[in-house]
């Protein structure tokens, strides 16, 4: 999969996604990461990117043109099908969901935006979409867009040392993950539960499903409410809540 971030930063988003699972990523060439700078597009010698909003107001506004050139030469690089998302807290909310759909694609184009924003028409004209990381304002789209990159590319064959890994995160099947312990079995008093290890694998599979649905009660009850329960986990789950009262 190939990813392009419109940014000012370029040195920021490439040192960061260097690092972990996306950087193995990119050096086994599962995906490539090209980075594009709205200044490298102007058209005055100053490299102008922002000017004052119409209508006054505080800040500066990033400019239409050069983002515009800048999203027509990764089209253009690439000649992929491809998605424009501009990352905005005005965007939707990300999900693992989405991030399940994008990871189909063959290229992403990621738009970083900075200041009090864009220019509204660069939107309207050029974005396929608005994602936010959530209801919060950050100084610029650069962090959005690596985490959009490392959330991604974590669901692409090839990249976990073990595929399952992925499938087994939180909220990949709209449950908070079951709770994990390794050595040493005691610390302070504080032991494994036995059942993890019993080395009986059903048993162990019951008790993390009944776990991942006790933290997601406790913790985002919101989820179960999106989520239809099997007569095995709602039995779980009222096991769960017994045990805890």
């Amino acid at each position: 999969m190939r990813f392009d971030v419109i940014t000012l930063f370029p040195e920021m988003v490439k040192q960061a996604a260097a690092c972990g699972v996306t950087g193995k990523a990119i050096e086994n060439e599962i995906v490539t990461l090209n980075v594009w700078n709205p200044r490298d597009y102007t058209q005055d010698r100053h490299k102008t990117v922002d000017d004052r909003p119409f209508g006054g107001g505080q800040g500066m506004v990033m400019k239409y043109q050069p983002l515009h050139d800048a999203v027509t030469a990764a089209k253009i690089d690439s000649q992929n099908d491809c998605k424009v998302v501009y990352l905005s807290p005005q965007g939707k909310p990300l999900t693992q969901a989405l991030l399940s759909e994008v990871s189909q694609l063959s290229q992403l184009i990621l738009v970083a935006g900075r200041y009090e924003g864009v220019d509204e028409r660069f939107i309207q004209r050029d974005c396929d979409e608005e994602w936010s990381l959530g209801d919060y304002v950050i100084s610029g789209g650069e962090l959005a867009a690596l985490i959009v990159i490392d959330a991604v590319t974590r669901l692409l064959p090839n990249v976990l040392g073990n595929e399952q890994s992925a499938l087994q995160d939180s909220h990949s099947d709209g449950l908070l993950d079951y709770p994990q312990f390794t050595r040493p079995e005691m610390i302070d008093g504080n032991a494994v539960p036995d059942v993890l290890l019993s080395g009986h694998h059903a048993d162990i599979e019951r008790w993390r499903m009944k776990q991942a649905l006790g933290r997601t009660w406790q913790k985002r009850p919101d989820l179960l409410k999106k989520k239809t329960l099997s007569a095995e986990q709602e039995r779980l789950l009222a096991q769960f809540k017994v045990e805890v009262d």
